[in-house]
């Protein structure tokens, strides 16, 4: 069993290994799909113990001393418990998946998860205005890399199970597979490949097969068949993309200036931002928690024009101030509510302005919620699915697509703004690099290109120790003394300097030798191209060793060579494609 389980983690080496990768995917969208449900689960059972129903959304019950007291309250100890965390332990949801991807290949933490899991959980089940997708993201990524960390799987891996628990955790929590697909295509990996792909799908199917197979709640909203009645309409459908683009924009501007306030206290910065909430709630108790509830009354026509610009407003302004401050909550679930009142309004004035013409507001609703989504995650093709999907109706497919476009462009074109994500990135001076060589470099393994032509040899050489090395004719020589490894050298160029030393003397002491020594840093076998890159650049190396810890005796087993040269010529032939 073990043999096979070690041919198996040695062909996820091979990023081409499409059958390796495709259990990798079914393996990891099951262990997305399951830790979303218990997210979920916990968000319910929390919010139950002070009488908030329906699935932890049900604020608007509570008597209204509380619709203050729980947010402000809820984030207070939420603030006191992350002061006892260090800034990096806080980091959360899609910034740190993407953050750790590139910075640290791969390797989500355990705590940053329990972080997200536990804060996250009892953030939203004490009414903070936030959403669960961002939570699930990172949890369905962390969940995936802490499996791929524990088996020793290759960190090359690490990325395409990233990549498969995001999209589990989209297609978990909006039952959309395909949208789930797109988004960690599209966000998180921001690459196309057919054989990423691939993985990434069955893990999509695996999580939506488990989250419909054991939540009972099926599809997120209930929706009739919509179809756009005139394409007099599009204009209509354009000005709509551009009012969505417009709050999306004055949404990520506003995150962003809360954002500033990283110096200060952390439960100060969290008790002014539950404060803010609870205020706000004491008017508009429906911008509480996560907010599908009231999606689904403006989906029913159930809410006013006057209630839809009231909601809008105040969702808009609480959650970017709990976002901005750094609270564990995502912000695509508010995105679709501060949609979807748009839409509410727009499909009431087109009712009212051009009733023979204008469809009926539910459309122009599911349309505003594409166009915020798309905007706010500079995610179009993702969100153009998700829409689909969620309707089971691609007949609105040419409308959603015109409304989320206007609204992707005047969010970055008009206002040139990047996403949400993006925009916390640059903030915290995270350089994020997507050019086709890093990506390439983070998804090769050493072992695709490493020099296996290596030995070790010790400090001090004797004639018989001349025989196998002319034997094997290696490339480089490993020099050790007392099982230390000191320097690479050349293997030719050793040779030739033994035939001279060993003719006037039984022995030879490499230390003295005056050939090029070139000093050298270890990386895991696990390590990708760019882990060995970054290795040789921040211990001011020219070569890595590649090495494995032996499982019974601990000693460090030498693998291969990796050189700058190597890298280099390894990389120019793949980009070429040859």
């Amino acid at each position: 069993m073990r043999r096979l389980f070690n041919y198996y983690r040695h062909r996820l080496t091979d990023y081409e290994s499409v059958l390796a990768y495709s259990l990798l995917g079914v393996v990891g969208g099951i262990a997305s799909g399951l830790v979303v449900l218990a997210f979920e689960l916990a968000i319910a059972q929390l919010a139950g113990i002070w009488g908030v129903g329906d699935g932890g959304d049900g604020f608007e019950q509570l008597p209204g001393v509380w619709l203050f007291a729980l947010p402000a309250g809820g984030a207070a100890l939420l603030g006191l418990c992350y002061s006892r965390l260090s800034p990096a332990d806080r980091e959360t949801g899609i910034v740190h998946v993407i953050s750790r991807m590139h910075s640290h290949y791969s390797v989500l933490p355990l705590r940053n998860a329990l972080v997200q899991f536990v804060g996250g959980a009892f953030a939203l089940a004490s009414g903070q205005s936030g959403g669960r997708e961002g939570p699930g993201v990172h949890l369905g990524g962390a969940a995936n890399s802490l499996l791929g960390q524990w088996l020793g799987l290759p960190n090359n891996s690490l990325r395409v199970l990233i990549a498969c628990g995001t999209a589990g955790g989209i297609a978990a929590v909006f039952h959309t597979p395909l949208a789930g697909v797109i988004f960690a295509m599209e966000v998180i990996v921001a690459e196309y490949t057919v054989v990423g792909f691939i993985p990434v799908i069955l893990a999509a199917v695996s999580a939506s097969a488990v989250s419909l197979g054991l939540s009972p709640d099926g599809r997120l909203f209930d929706l009739p068949i919509l179809h756009l009645n005139s394409l007099l309409e599009l204009p209509y459908i354009v000005l709509l993309g551009l009012c969505c683009g417009i709050t999306v924009s004055a949404f990520i501007r506003l995150s962003a200036l809360a954002a500033r306030t990283a110096h200060w206290p952390v439960v100060l910065r969290f008790t002014l931002a539950g404060c803010l909430t609870g205020s706000l709630a004491l008017l508009v108790p429906e911008i509480l928690g996560i907010g599908y509830d009231t999606v689904e009354l403006a989906l029913h026509g159930e809410l006013a024009l006057t209630a839809l610009l009231t909601i809008a407003a105040c969702k808009l302004l609480a959650t970017a101030v709990s976002c901005g401050v750094g609270m564990p909550i995502g912000l695509i679930g508010p995105n679709l509510l501060l949609g979807a009142c748009i839409g509410g309004i727009a499909g009431g004035v087109g009712q009212t302005l051009l009733p023979g013409i204008a469809s009926q507001p539910t459309l122009y609703i599911v349309i505003g919620m594409g166009a915020a989504m798309g905007a706010v995650l500079n995610a179009p093709l993702a969100a153009i699915l998700a829409i689909i999907e969620l309707t089971q109706n691609i007949g609105i497919s040419m409308a959603a697509m015109l409304a989320i476009v206007a609204a992707t462009l005047t969010n970055s074109g008009l206002f040139n703004q990047r996403s949400a994500h993006q925009t916390v990135l640059q903030q915290l001076k995270r350089r994020v690099p997507q050019d086709p060589l890093t990506q390439l470099l983070h998804r090769s393994n050493v072992n695709a290109t490493m020099d296996t032509r290596v030995v070790r040899v010790p400090a001090t050489l004797s004639a018989a120790d001349i025989e196998p090395l002319l034997e094997s004719r290696p490339t480089w020589c490993l020099v050790e003394r007392e099982g230390d490894d000191l320097y690479l050298v050349d293997g030719e160029e050793l040779l030739q300097w033994l035939d001279e030393a060993l003719a006037a003397s039984d022995e030879a002491d490499l230390t003295g030798a005056g050939i090029r020594r070139r000093s050298i840093t270890p990386v895991p076998l696990q390590a990708t191209l760019r882990q060995a890159l970054d290795a040789m650049r921040d211990n001011t190396a020219e070569a890595a060793c590649v090495y494995e810890r032996s499982a019974g005796s601990g000693r460090r087993i030498l693998h291969g060579v990796l050189t700058r040269d190597i890298i280099e010529a390894y990389s120019l032939s793949s980009l070429r494609g040859e």
